[in-house]
């Protein structure tokens, strides 16, 4: 707002003679923004910018007054330093702020514009750091700038040396970078006084904006009496106090570890009017909010009246300015400078005055010329004139020059995300160096003494949440990610800042998909591509030169050695191209491509575990909890039974289910470990273990799918001892949690079946199921810190019994299709639903074929007992049980084939069962009995119905013909044992032949001789065995009736 105080100013460097303006193309209110939000300059095809106002704190614009001739301004003016609308709060708005750039002012904007950094922005700055290296090849000032790279967005911030240094002197941090600063420059430092002429000029110009405001009658006193005091003591102040340094590293007091203390000394920016769009990051639920206003108490807060997406040629930059804009009547827009009519514009003041303009889009300059405070006249100028004004001429075209010259050097070797670099001139040199703090600080005792760490950490981190927020709209920007989340771990201390390790490491975790189905090796995966935003996390030594050899990286061994890289003469800068971006961006940071899924859930362990111990030592013993004060009364909860709802309701379901697994410790959910239900510990260790469940999951059906059993059935155990820790901890069960359970015991239950068709591979199977790695043995540590991890500890023993295998395996398909039945889980997913009922359908025909097959073997040991055991009746009843559940299970799912299956295994059992009251003993004494003949028929009504239920042989044609080969040998069997051991002490032999003769000819009927299969050789030797047997029985009665009637 007052002259630029670069001292020494120059004129143009060598090469830099005027090659053309600049013609700007106002297109309306420039800080009303078209409904694109955006206003376009051009300028004769040499220079071109846009800027866009994303964020406005300022009032509509007022009109500047024109003061008359001879107005003193060293007098006050009658509205000075009070407030009023057209001013906003104690005129800050309109006026600019007076206060000094803050050390973290970009880091506030990066914040509140977090969708634009490391994707779309170039440059994120304070619009006076823009301007002082735009200026570097003009000036002889220093330049002492913080340079911090996330992505391809630099953020550049004033490093004030000797403020920093004055911190040092009474805390004892830094004193490293002040030896090496005494060292770089030769000399003691010593911190530069404002002069006297410099309070007197802020002075008159404060007092000179207020006297421009039009009309002042509703002016009102400020409320504090400390803004109305003298402007050049309120500056020093700002000057000593406004620019404050926070501790290094330390977590800001309002950051507390429960999320639900907030900040009591910063209030969040509520603008009073908003141009375009605030790109603020949305909040996810899943994601830990670790910073509300924490950062803004150390200095983070986004400070400036409006920021603005400016486009500068090819530069994209986010710049938050000050400057005061006046408007209203003829004048759209202008800037007001006060300007020393004895003293002429120079080349600095021009550059500035142009620039401001340029980034405000403001048309138009005004200034005011005075004498020693005595205003002597106006002038307005056009800011597309500016670069021609009389001892101020320049050319844009160097500027645009230096700009990309600038953006390409600090491109080229701020390569480390990250890292703090150091751009420093020296007054009267003109050597520009470039340092990298973070590795001169780790040579140091306590590598944490970089009070960026924290800011930098927090933003990386934050650009990561925003991006993980849209991961499933572009998954080229994984890589991306996970590099953002691995460098801000590197910059964090475990022991100090364990929530955002956490919450970094869990995110790390989701990045991974854990069920993405498997690609062909040569199909296209998204994981693959390396996106424009994707950058190394671990940069490799770039060469320090281009072929023009435009910079080096050392000069004079003693001083440069620890120079990342040199300007050896700021005139270089103006030569066009002279530095080209060398930074290639790497393949390094791409995405892991995990060809393995057990090598992906690997990784996904990995960063659960290291977010399960930061969780973990975060929690404070039961010795270092403060004792209760025996005086305060401990508040108890209280539950109104009225308003506890059905007690039959899902959640008090789903507790008596827990209860009866054993999940639950004495039906309470509690934490052994002492957390605090609602803290971010409770909250971000549910979400780990959760994972870890689901990644254990996945390696189970991986290993069940290799046919290792063993270890399949050590995966889903770690699977669900992780989930009995979450249901100890859980005090609300979401139904998507439900259904991980359901899946992860009907995989279990999968697991047990296998295990006991497999029996012959056992020894293999026991090495594989106690075989642990340290780092399960770690997460289940840290899971035994909630739980006893025991609730489903019967699904998964590996038992040598093949009766308690399925058995076992039996009630982990139950206890699935039980909590299926809670919150409608099995109308939400119906195919899940129909797999468990399959599975119950299937291990119940398995249990029932087990029962029946050992009944068969007791039978066929019974020599000399004629009757039945009780045994055997146990088994037949246990067989039955089965498979009339099994068949139920299929009947109501409506598969008709495995119901059919099931009703002719029953059918069968009736056969055995049969056969088992068949006589013993003397063979030419034996009968058929009527036990035999009733369980026949039973077993012919289970395989009619198993026809009835198929309906038609085209549904299935072998379990079809299987059913009719069984039927007919059912048939078969019953004729051929009435025939053989007639019972004609019950019956008479007139009604036998006839039984048999039509027991013959349905098995005639369901003897398929004609349609070619493997079994159609037996059934043509059936139904010749059939016609022989007919045939016999037919002669005999003619032979008999011919002797009776001789007789």
């Amino acid at each position: 707002m007052g002259d630029p105080k670069e001292a020494g100013a120059e004129g143009p460097p060598a090469g830099a003679a005027a090659r053309g303006g600049l013609s700007l193309l106002s297109q309306g209110e420039p800080e009303e923004p078209s409904a694109q939000g955006s206003a376009l300059f051009l300028g004769g095809n040499e220079v071109k910018s846009r800027a866009v106002v994303k964020y406005s704190s300022a009032p509509p614009r007022t009109a500047f007054a024109r003061l008359e001739e001879k107005t003193d301004l060293k007098l006050p003016p009658a509205n000075w330093l009070r407030e009023s609308a057209k001013l906003g709060p104690a005129g800050t708005t309109i006026l600019g702020n007076s206060k000094k750039s803050k050390p973290f002012s970009s880091f506030g904007m990066a914040y509140d514009f977090i969708d634009s950094v490391g994707n779309d922005v170039d440059v994120v700055s304070d619009s006076e750091n823009i301007k002082k290296l735009l200026k570097i090849p003009y000036s002889k000032s220093h330049v002492s700038m913080a340079v911090h790279r996330i992505g391809r967005t630099l953020l550049l911030d004033e490093l004030d040396i000797q403020e920093l240094f004055m911190r040092s002197s009474q805390t004892g941090d830094w004193t490293w970078l002040k030896e090496f600063y005494q060292r770089l420059i030769d000399q003691k430092w010593q911190r530069k006084k404002k002069s006297k002429e410099h309070w007197y000029q802020k002075a008159i110009l404060s007092k000179f904006l207020y006297y421009s405001i039009n009309g002042d009658g509703a002016a009102q006193p400020v409320p504090s009496t400390a803004e109305q005091q003298e402007s050049s003591s309120s500056d020093q102040t700002n000057d000593s106090q406004g620019a404050s340094w926070p501790a290094p590293f330390e977590m800001p007091s309002s950051v507390s570890e429960d999320p639900s203390a907030s900040s009591q000394g910063s209030e969040p920016l509520e603008p009073s009017y908003i141009v375009g769009h605030v790109a603020s990051a949305p909040k996810e639920q899943n994601l830990t909010t670790l910073f509300n206003d924490g950062e803004h108490s150390q200095g983070l807060k986004n400070d400036f009246v409006r920021n603005i997406l400016w486009t500068f040629e090819d530069i994209h930059m986010l710049v938050g300015s000050n400057m005061p804009i006046f408007g209203g009547g003829r004048y759209p827009a202008v800037s007001l400078r006060l300007r020393d009519n004895n003293k002429p514009i120079n080349v600095l003041t021009g550059i500035d005055y142009w620039l401001d303009n340029l980034i405000c889009n403001v048309p138009e300059l005004v200034m005011c010329f005075h004498v020693n405070g005595i205003v002597q006249k106006y002038e307005m100028i056009k800011t597309e004139e500016i670069p021609n004004l009389e001892n101020s001429n320049f050319s844009t075209k160097v500027i645009k020059d230096i700009a990309q010259n600038i953006l390409s050097f600090l491109k080229s070797n701020c390569t480390k995300e990250g890292h703090t670099y150091w751009l420093f001139k020296a007054s009267g040199s003109d050597i520009v160096k470039l340092y990298d703090l973070t590795t001169l600080c780790e040579e140091t005792e306590d590598k944490y003494q970089n009070p960026f760490t924290m800011p930098v950490a927090i933003l990386l981190y934050k650009v990561a949440c925003n991006m993980m927020m849209k991961k499933n709209q572009n998954k080229k920007h994984y890589g991306t990610i996970r590099t953002l989340l691995l460098n801000c771990l590197k910059l964090l201390d475990k022991s100090r800042h364990p929530q955002i390790i956490a919450s970094a490491n869990y995110m790390l975790s989701e990045l991974f998909q854990l069920d993405e189905p498997k690609k062909e090796e040569n199909s296209e995966s998204p994981l693959n591509e390396n996106s424009d935003e994707s950058y190394s996390e671990e940069e490799e030594e770039m060469p320090d030169s281009d072929e023009n050899g435009s910079y080096s990286t050392s000069s004079d061994p003693s001083d440069d050695s620890k120079a990342v890289a040199i300007i050896k003469s700021v005139g270089e800068l103006s030569v066009p191209e002279k530095y080209k971006s060398i930074h290639q961006i790497r393949p390094s940071c791409a995405f892991p491509v995990c060809h393995d899924t057990e090598e992906r859930c690997r990784l996904v362990l990995s960063y659960v575990l290291e977010g399960l111990k930061s969780v973990d030592s975060s929690i404070k013993k039961e010795s270092d909890l403060p004792a209760a004060d025996p005086s305060t009364p401990i508040p108890l909860k209280y539950e109104d039974e009225s308003t506890r709802g059905d007690p039959e309701g899902p959640e008090k379901q789903m507790a008596l289910f827990l209860d009866k697994m054993g999940s639950l410790q004495k039906g309470n959910y509690s934490s052994q470990s002492g957390m605090i239900p609602g803290s971010w510990q409770h909250k971000m260790k549910l979400q780990l273990i959760l994972k870890s469940s689901k990644a254990y999951y996945v390696l189970s059906d991986a290993a069940m799918s290799l046919q290792k059993y063993g270890r399949a059935l050590r995966y889903i155990k770690l699977a669900l001892q992780s989930h009995d820790t979450y249901c100890c901890l859980c005090t609300n069960m979401l139904s998507e949690v439900l259904l991980f359970l359901s899946q992860y015991l009907t995989l279990c239950g999968d697991i047990q079946l296998m295990l006991a068709q497999n029996a012959n591979n056992r020894a293999a199977h026991l090495e594989e199921f106690h075989y642990q790695t340290k780092e399960d043995q770690e997460i289940l540590h840290s899971l035994h810190r909630e739980s006893s991890c025991q609730g489903f500890a019967w699904a998964t023993d590996l038992s040598t019994d093949l009766e308690s295998q399925l058995s076992v395996s039996c009630k982990c398909y139950e206890a699935a299709n039980e909590i299926l039945q809670f919150s409608d889980l099995k109308s939400q997913n119906p195919e899940h639903y129909v797999q468990v009922l399959k599975r119950m359908g299937n291990i119940r025909n398995e249990i029932g074929v087990f029962y029946m097959n050992q009944a068969a073997a007791l039978q066929s040991e019974r020599v000399v007992s004629k009757s039945v055991s009780a045994a055997e009746q146990q088994l037949w009843k246990k067989s039955f049980s089965c498979f009339e559940k099994g068949i139920h299970n299929f009947e109501s799912i409506e598969d008709a084939t495995n119901a059919a299956l099931l009703l002719c295994n029953t059918g069968r059992l009736m056969r055995i069962c049969a056969q088992a009251h068949c006589g013993a003993g003397d063979e030419f004494k034996r009968e058929f009995s009527p036990e035999e003949g009733l369980y026949y028929n039973k077993a012919i009504d289970y395989y009619l119905k198993a026809l009835r239920s198929l309906g038609t042989r085209d549904i299935h044609p072998a379990v079809w013909d299987s059913v009719n080969w069984e039927l007919s040998t059912t048939y078969f069997t019953m004729a051929t044992l009435q025939q053989d051991y007639a019972p004609l002490s019950r019956k008479a032999q007139e009604q036998i032949e006839k039984e048999v003769s039509e027991a013959m000819m349905k098995s005639l009927k369901y003897c398929d001789v004609d349609s070619v299969s493997a079994r159609q050789p037996l059934c043509q030797y059936r139904a010749a065995t059939i016609h022989h047997r007919l045939a016999s029985m037919y002669h005999s009665c003619l032979r008999n009736q011919s002797i009776y009637m001789k007789a």
